[in-house]
């Protein structure tokens, strides 16, 4: 154990943010750095608990008492050692990742949770910042190579498994960069794309083989990757966004999030000077209250928009957990993050009726109802109509699964109910010496899902390749996904 007393004698402390009127001005992250020794008594506010049931909360396996000891005593070479032992992207989790761990940490029964989160991501920082973080290129080379199709954290996480193992790995990726949503549906305040680049560079040195701008389906078809490789990996993501069908929707103003925040990733990294859908003095209304919307809300900010507006179908959750999702479950409770923080203007219990245009076929408004939820659906308030100015609105609904693409189709992999790809219980889909992982077989889900399943994916081509493996499997697909 850490600090014996740790978790009665110390608060819980995360990093300060910066002011909001300076970081709104820029798209850096909106952290202020935290000293070392604040760190230290944060890792030791740990319990060490007989069970510890943040590793419930975490699909990663993540040793999180181990490498809070180890932080809390200064040994910050073992405690990267251990934290890559179950997790191979820490600066990505410790940036994106909600936290289940934190929401099924002990001490947070009656106090406020371990900083797990903060703990994780200034270990692999101190560990960058020092070099420990180094090429492992395999001991041999098998002679079995394979394709992965998308760079997402599933992707990378199954290509550097992979590579490690000895296999001949290739990733392919549609857009003109490495990285699938990390680089182009995050934006840069929430991680700085160098952050990115820095990793791929090690997996590049290691051996793994970045093949960017490349349509698989298209360029490169379903029969060429049977014959080329030994085994493929489908790590496509569930990119085929929810729409909202209804009149007006056919407005130009109306857009889906993912076609807004690539170009204000392009912005803010001076690929370009102005995104081709600006929002610069213009009224925005973001349509969905997950995290994709409070992205959406953090890039109108920055670009400059008059008035944003977010909507959200649900209620507003409570400030507290609510008593039908207990301790250790991850609740659903309201939360404020760093955008909202910038900009608060949420409603909830609303839909969208109506999307209305000018003559030229321009958004200027939508028109909105209260909601309730009875006989099991959302039914509209009456007399509680109105309209909001909008020249832009984006669609932040979530997915619906993966994009029905040309390789798919020339693949022949079958689909469950869901229209996610069917896979067997080794990540196998219904064609022998495919795989799949990630989101693209588990549907919309968090980064330590994705990192997870690609570690588990890899675990399992490394097998069907050789007979045997040592890499580590932390999950299987539930019952559900199984193919019949």
């Amino acid at each position: 154990m850490a600090d014996p007393k740790g978790f009665m004698t110390t608060e819980r402390q995360t990093p300060a943010r910066r002011p909001v009127d300076v970081r709104i001005q820029d798209w850096r992250e909106v952290y202020e750095p935290q000293s070392f020794e604040d760190l230290q008594k944060q890792a030791g506010r740990c319990m060490d608990c007989g069970i510890p049931f943040c590793h419930s909360g975490c699909p990663l396996g993540n040793l999180i008492p181990e490498w809070n000891d180890l932080i809390w005593r200064g040994d910050k070479t073992e405690a990267i050692n251990r934290l890559h032992a179950t997790n191979n992207f820490p600066e990505f989790t410790g940036r994106l990742c909600p936290a289940p761990c934190e929401t099924a940490c002990v001490v947070a029964i009656n106090r406020d949770a371990v900083t797990i989160k903060q703990v994780e991501l200034r270990t692999i920082e101190e560990a960058f910042d020092a070099g420990d973080v180094k090429p492992l290129a395999p001991d041999r080379i098998s002679g079995k190579t394979i394709a992965v199709i998308g760079s997402g954290p599933a992707g990378l996480a199954a290509a550097q498994q992979l590579t490690r193992a000895g296999h001949t790995v290739a990733v392919y990726e549609r857009a003109d960069k490495i990285g699938g949503l990390l680089r182009y549906g995050i934006p840069e305040f929430k991680m700085e794309k160098h952050i990115l680049d820095r990793r791929l560079a090690q997996m590049e040195k290691e051996g793994t083989r970045f093949r960017a701008g490349v349509d698989v389906g298209v360029e490169l078809t379903g029969a060429d990757l049977r014959k080329k490789y030994d085994a493929i990996v489908l790590a496509v993501g569930a990119t085929k966004w929810r729409d909202l069908p209804i009149p007006g929707r056919e407005f130009k103003g109306v857009y889906q999030a993912m076609e807004f925040l690539p170009w204000g990733n392009k912005q803010a990294l001076g690929e370009i000077e102005v995104s081709p859908i600006n929002v610069a003095g213009k009224h925005v209304v973001i349509l969905g209250g997950g995290d994709t919307g409070a992205d959406c809300l953090g890039t109108s900010i920055r670009q400059g928009a008059a008035s944003i507006t977010q909507l959200e179908i649900m209620p507003r959750p409570s400030d507290e957990r609510p008593g039908s999702q207990p301790w250790p479950t991850y609740p659903m409770i309201y939360r404020v993050s760093s955008a909202h923080e910038e900009n608060d203007n949420r409603m909830f219990s609303v839909s969208t009726e109506e999307f209305l245009g000018d003559a030229d076929g321009n958004l200027r408004a939508i028109r909105i109802v209260e909601t309730k939820f009875e006989n099991g659906k959302f039914e509209p308030v009456p007399g509680t109509a109105k309209e909001i100015p909008a020249d832009f609105v984006f669609l932040a609904m979530g997915f619906t699964g993966p994009e029905q693409s040309d390789l798919i189709s020339q693949l022949e992999v079958k689909l469950d109910d869901r229209g996610s790809i069917a896979r067997n219980a080794d990540f196998e889909t219904s064609e022998e010496g495919i795989f799949v992982a990630g989101d693209a077989g588990r549907g919309q889900s968090l980064i330590v899902w994705a990192i997870a399943e690609g570690r588990s994916a890899a675990a399992a081509v490394d097998r069907y390749l050789t007979g045997e493996t040592q890499l580590p499997s932390p999950i299987e697909p539930t019952t559900r996904q199984l193919m019949v």
